[in-house]
Order: structure tokens, then C-alpha cells, then sequence
């Protein structure tokens, strides 16, 4: 059973959605059903063959059964190849056999997770560019408002709260380039067959391949089975972006603390409690981002040391990829919502901030850090 007291404490409904069995499955038969129009476009299959595979795939899976001979058979690929043939024969006799020509388990699979990989990423641009806003009107609303700087956690000198709004905002916004520079490298087809040559297609591979990349809305490429490079850099990209929000999750919780009390995330009925002291306001919000950011870096670990894997498919290493970059996504995306909510509603004390810095008896020069802060904010728009 899937354990949703975990997943949905540490990502969302959205994000662990994109990466469930429905939607893995839904993007394989999307993938077969491509793959068969663009057979038959080529001339490689009879179209009403193509026509009888597509209907196949449209039609519902059991979801248990496929979970149970997938992990039986070592893939997705083979008990589900083996019920799509199926089922289009019964829509006209010998069109199974054309399904998944040319295509080999690996094909299936990586292609199904890039769809997914791409899903997720609209969901953390959109929550992305959220916290983005968010602390870009902080920023501006503080570009002046006085605080004490903290330097190795101890009181350091003056600064304003939007020079640091903007200094967390920069970090979302490098973050969010360097993730959408590295989906564009990874998020493509791969297409290549049992070992890349893309044997048994007529020298009609990569016609064929150009056509499901744009049926299904993916970049085209060369054959990358054997290269994993463009998963573990897609997965560093979700470790940073984790880390960049977590940043601000880090800095808020300790402005949160009671002897502090310069900045709380908003106050939502039944949230940030504790079942045995009612007084407390923990930083949830906060917690989610940093607990994230304890796994990320982990989780894209695995995705590095599966780069070097065996000949033309790896043993082991590239099985390990699907389930890590997924909790990679799931984490970022779980990172991602929780500080969109915090800065948000976030509640700046101004007043607390001053009287800190005052007590520090550290003068009241801020130096440039409101022109520092409109700087930012156009460097990183």
C-alpha cells in the first residue's frame, strides 16, 4: 500500500501524482501508441494494425496486476508489451505483433520517466516562480527596512531585510535557470532498440524517432541509453534548487526563534502546533524545505554513481535512477510549495528587527544595501 502519511508530510499531491503508477503506465502506452503511428506513417506497419495498437493502449490496465509482473519480470516493459499485444489482437487480428517494434524495455521506460520528468518541472516553475514574486515584493517593500546581519550565527553588522530577500530570491532564480537548462538536456526521446542501433527498422529509425519525439512533446536525440550523464545532471539541478529554498527555510526558522522574533511564517488553523505544548508556533513550512534538503543531495548521489555503468545497458545502475530522481522530484517539489506558502504570508516584524540591531550596538550604517537590492533584483529578474 502506498505509504501517504510519509509522502504527502514531505511533497505534494500534484508531484507524487506525476510520479504514481497511473501516470508511469499512461506514459509507456503513450509512448507504444507513438510509436505505432509513426511505424505506420513510415510504412512499416499496416495503419490499421497502428489504429487497433492505439485503441489498445487507450483502454484501462490493472494497475496491481502490472506492479506485481513487472517486479517479477524485472521490468514494466515485458508484462505490459505482452498485455498491449494482447488485447490488440482481439481488436484485429495480428496487430500484436507489430506493437514495440524496434523498441526494447529500455526505450519504454526511460521515455515514460522524461514525460513524467517534464510534468514535474511545470509544476516547480510554476511553484518556483511563485516564491520568485513573492520575494521579489518582500524585497522591494524592505529594500530599507534596518537589521542585524548575522555572521558565523553571531550578531555581525547592519544590513536591510530586502537586501536579504533579495539575496535568497537570487539563489530560486540560478536555481530555476540552471534546472531549466539541464531538463532541456535530459527531458528528450530515447529511441534506440535492443542495443541504440535501432536494428530492424528498415533504415527508417530516425524518421520513426522524429515522429514520437514531436507526437509526444520531447526533444529528439541520438540513442542515449548508455549515457546517464543527462539524469544526474538533471538530478544535481533538483538538489540545488532544494538547497536554494531551503536557504530561506534555514534563515527564516532561526528569525522565527522567540528570542529573535523578526519574521514568522503565516498562522494557518491546525499547523506549526505541538501535541504537548499548545504556546509553541513551530516553522513547518520551513521544516519540510530543510528536511528535503537533507535528502536531495544523497538522492543525487545515486543518479552520479550510476553515470559509469556496464556496455550498451547497465546492471543495476541505470534500475537505480527511476525511483531516486522520482524522490528527487517529489522532495524538491515538496520543498518548493511549502516556501511558496511561507514567503507568500510571511510576517516581517520591523519593529523586533530594530530593537535587535540596536541591542547589538552596531551603528546604523546599511552601507548600499538599498541600491544593492534594486541591483539584484534586475540582475535576476
Amino acid at each position: 500500500m502506498p505509504a501517504r502519511i510519509h509522502d504527502l508530510a514531505a511533497s505534494t499531491p500534484e508531484m507524487l501524482a506525476v510520479f504514481g503508477d497511473a501516470s508511469l503506465v499512461g506514459h509507456a502506452l503513450a509512448f507504444e501508441a507513438a510509436l505505432a503511428r509513426a511505424s505506420a506513417a513510415e510504412g512499416l506497419i499496416d495503419p490499421a494494425a497502428a489504429a487497433a495498437i492505439e485503441a489498445a493502449c487507450g483502454e484501462a490496465f490493472d494497475l496491481g496486476a502490472l506492479a506485481t509482473a513487472a517486479a517479477h519480470a524485472g521490468t514494466l516493459a515485458i508484462p505490459l508489451v505482452a498485455a498491449l499485444r494482447a488485447r490488440a489482437d482481439l481488436r484485429r487480428a495480428g496487430a500484436g505483433a507489430a506493437a514495440h517494434r524496434g523498441a526494447t524495455s529500455q526505450d519504454v521506460a526511460d521515455t515514460a520517466l522524461m514525460l513524467q520528468a517534464q510534468a514535474g518541472l511545470a509544476l516547480l516553475r510554476r511553484d518556483g516562480g511563485r516564491v520568485v514574486d513573492a520575494l521579489g515584493r518582500l524585497a522591494t517593500a524592505h529594500a530599507a527596512t534596518p537589521m542585524l546581519a548575522r555572521t558565523l550565527l553571531q550578531p555581525a553588522a547592519p544590513t536591510s531585510f530586502g537586501l536579504k530577500a533579495a539575496q535568497w530570491r537570487a539563489g530560486v532564480v540560478g536555481a530555476l535557470d540552471r534546472l531549466g537548462r539541464e531538463g532541456a538536456q535530459a527531458i528528450v526521446l530515447q529511441f534506440g532498440g535492443a542495443v541504440g542501433t535501432r536494428a530492424g527498422l528498415g533504415n527508417r529509425g530516425e524518421a520513426v524517432a522524429a515522429r514520437i519525439a514531436a507526437d509526444l512533446g520531447l526533444g529528439a536525440a541520438a540513442p542515449w541509453h548508455a549515457s546517464r550523464e543527462r539524469v544526474a545532471g538533471l538530478g544535481a539541478a533538483l538538489s540545488i534548487l532544494t538547497g536554494a529554498v531551503a536557504k530561506i527555510a534555514g534563515d527564516v526558522a532561526l528569525m522565527a526563534q522567540g528570542e529573535v522574533g523578526e519574521a514568522f511564517e503565516p498562522q494557518t488553523p491546525g499547523r506549526g502546533g505541538s501535541s504537548a505544548m499548545p504556546h509553541k508556533r513551530n516553522p513547518t513550512g520551513c521544516q519540510i524545505a530543510l528536511s528535503a534538503a537533507v535528502r536531495a543531495p544523497h538522492l543525487a548521489a545515486t543518479l552520479m554513481s550510476a553515470i559509469p555503468g556496464q556496455h550498451e545497458r547497465s546492471l543495476g545502475a541505470w534500475q537505480a535512477e527511476a525511483p531516486a530522481l522520482a524522490a528527487l522530484f517529489e522532495a524538491a517539489h515538496g520543498a518548493v510549495g511549502a516556501m511558496a506558502a511561507v514567503t507568500e504570508g510571511l510576517q516581517v516584524d520591523a519593529a523586533a528587527m530594530a530593537r535587535n540591531l540596536d541591542r547589538a550596538g552596531v551603528g546604523q550604517d546599511l552601507g548600499e544595501a538599498e541600491a544593492l537590492t534594486r541591483r539584484l533584483l534586475q540582475d535576476a529578474p
